[in-house]
């Protein structure tokens, strides 16, 4: 599945109408079992999205921003925590929100000449919507902090050099290369069982958040235990011994 975003007056600026369009399409994704794969992508040329709409901040009252800032959070949050592998295609800009945005995302991929950053410092804000947690987890803490220190933005070779990207592309004349990667990507993803994807994912996420003995105890197995019962792990192994493709149905 692929979602769009397309604001192109305002840049794909998290604004509250595009922060309201992403928590539904989140919500649609969240409930379709039929969903294997997201690819998130911009459909404004040049811009992946380009953080916080200054011009309708500058308009609101600082107890709106806080409340804006939340949902823009949980938003994210709900991005994160879908069940199934998420992809961000950078093909242009992603500075601030809309850098945290894809940073929620399980893989990052970009052309080479689109510019990241995590540039709030500048505006004498920080990262409100998972960056300060997920940009240290991505690239390791003092890296992070040097990023976010200086507000530096860097292109798609060094986000790729620095471990920001998994995969860096050259861009093409139609402007979507790093689209194209992440279906390429994707493509990689749709043979494996779709019950042990998720059940891979949470067991990942949730034991970035613990100590490895702490994990060891009793999680893993619990994760593994939900996938032997399943019909495609019995298909897997007679796909095997009958050498072919297994034909999983996410049960």
């Amino acid at each position: 599945s692929c979602v769009g975003f397309r604001q192109s007056h305002a840049k794909n600026a998290l604004s509250k109408n595009l922060v309201k369009m992403m928590s539904k399409a989140v919500d649609a994704l969240k409930s379709d079992k039929k969903v294997r794969t997201v690819v998130f992508r911009s459909e404004v040329p040049g811009i992946f999205c380009a953080g916080a709409d200054l011009k309708e901040r500058a308009k609101m009252h600082s107890s709106e921003v806080s409340s804006f800032v939340s949902r823009a959070r949980a938003t994210i949050n709900e991005l994160a925590n879908l069940p199934v592998p998420t992809i961000a295609a950078i093909d242009g800009t992603a500075l601030g929100g809309g850098l945290e945005l894809a940073l929620a995302c399980d893989i990052r991929v970009a052309a080479s000449s689109a510019k990241m950053g995590l540039v709030e410092t500048k505006l004498a804000i920080i990262p409100g919507a998972g960056g300060t947690q997920r940009l240290p987890r991505t690239i390791g803490v003092s890296l992070a902090k040097e990023l976010i220190f200086s507000a530096r933005i860097v292109d798609g070779e060094e986000a790729k050099s620095i471990g920001l990207i998994s995969h860096v592309v050259e861009q093409n004349e139609a402007g979507d290369a790093a689209y194209r990667r992440a279906l390429a990507l994707a493509r990689e993803f749709l043979p494996q069982g779709p019950v042990a994807m998720r059940v891979a994912k949470l067991a990942i996420n949730q034991g970035m958040e613990v100590r490895i003995c702490t994990f060891h105890g009793s999680r893993p197995e619990v994760k593994l235990a939900t996938t032997i019962p399943t019909k495609d792990r019995i298909e897997g192994l007679l796909a095997f011994k009958e050498k072919r493709p297994p034909r999983y149905k996410g049960e």
